[in-house]
This record gives structure tokens, C-alpha cells and sequence, in this order.
């Protein structure tokens, strides 16, 4: 009796966790189609990065578990006016230098501006760096004139302006994307 009261608490057990495994994953909630960009807008022929017309891009509406350390891609971005967005930051409509650490996340750990001017913590390259949320890349749209034709941002990445790369110690020639750990600061 004893042995079958253990082993029904540990088939329970067992149950609860993989709910709670599956209750975390981060699906794919669809795809949108590229657009044909306005002429002298993004083009693939330019710039490798942008939405190839008819192409499927996935969306996303959620981003991975954040824990202590949550792995990610950051990417590279001037937050600056004329920079690489197309308008101010979504958190303080303002626009922020290149010499600042600030960062955009994707759309489900911006979790609804909820992180907005927060800082986070940043690890890669042997070194952390501590940055302000200010934006969000958006994970749900892209691929239109809103979002300047480049496709959405996939659900991990940590979007960062040029002194987080030169703050994390990343050569120059290196810029661009790298696998990093972030973490909500306290």
C-alpha cells in the first residue's frame, strides 16, 4: 500500500511538471506575407535582411520563459533619429543615442510595455552590461511600410544600440548578432 501511495504521488508529480513544461513553450501563433516594398523602400537586392515578396514570415505573440539567465540574440540597432528604426522608442516616444545602452525586446518579454525604461542585465563575451528598455521589436507584424519591410523579430531577441556591443567588449568586425543570457535587473 505504502509503495502504491508513493508511486501515485510520483505520477502526479511527474503530470504537473509537464503541464507546467508545455504551459511555457512559445509557439508560432501564424504567418503574414510579405508585401511588395514602395519603390526606393527596402529591397532585397539592397539589403539581404529585408522581406522577399510572397515569402511567409512567422509571428509570434510570445517570447521564451525569462529566468536568472535568458537565453537570447542580440542584434544590432541605431535608436537614434535617422537611424535604423522609423520612429521614436514605443516606451518614451523619444529618440536615444547610439552612445547609450538601450535595447528593444521582442514583443512577448516587452510583455505590453511592462519593462519599459527598465533595465536589464546583459551577459556575453565575458562580459554584462546593464541596459534601459526602451523599445520593442515587434514579433507580431513586418514585411509592410510600417516596419520599413524587414520581416518581424523573431521571439528571442535583444535588440541593442552600439555601447552595449562596445560595453560587452565586441570587436567591431563582429558587430551585428550574437548568442547572449539576459535577466531583469533587481
Amino acid at each position: 500500500m505504502k509503495k502504491q501511495g508513493c508511486t501515485s504521488v510520483f505520477l502526479i508529480l511527474v503530470c504537473f511538471l509537464l503541464l507546467s513544461i508545455e504551459a511555457q513553450t512559445c509557439k508560432p501563433n501564424g504567418k503574414i506575407r510579405a508585401k511588395k516594398p514602395r519603390s526606393g523602400r527596402c529591397t532585397i537586392e539592397d539589403d539581404p535582411d529585408c522581406c522577399k515578396e510572397g515569402k511567409l514570415y512567422t509571428t509570434y505573440k510570445c517570447s521564451p520563459p525569462v529566468s536568472n539567465l535568458t537565453k537570447a540574440t542580440l542584434t544590432l540597432n541605431s535608436f537614434e533619429a535617422g537611424g535604423d528604426g522609423t520612429a521614436p522608442s514605443k516606451c518614451d516616444n523619444q529618440y536615444h543615442s547610439d552612445d547609450k545602452p538601450v535595447v528593444a525586446l521582442s514583443t512577448g518579454w516587452f510583455n505590453k510595455k511592462k519593462r519599459c525604461l527598465k533595465y536589464i542585465n546583459i551577459h556575453g563575451n565575458g562580459k554584462s552590461v546593464k541596459a534601459k528598455v526602451v523599445d520593442e521589436c515587434d514579433s507580431t507584424m513586418g514585411c509592410d511600410a510600417g516596419h520599413d519591410y524587414y520581416p518581424p523579430c523573431h521571439n528571442n531577441i535583444v535588440v541593442a544600440s552600439q555601447a552595449v556591443w562596445k560595453d560587452l567588449g565586441v570587436p567591431l568586425s563582429h558587430w551585428g548578432e550574437m548568442d547572449i543570457y539576459w535577466s531583469d535587473t533587481d
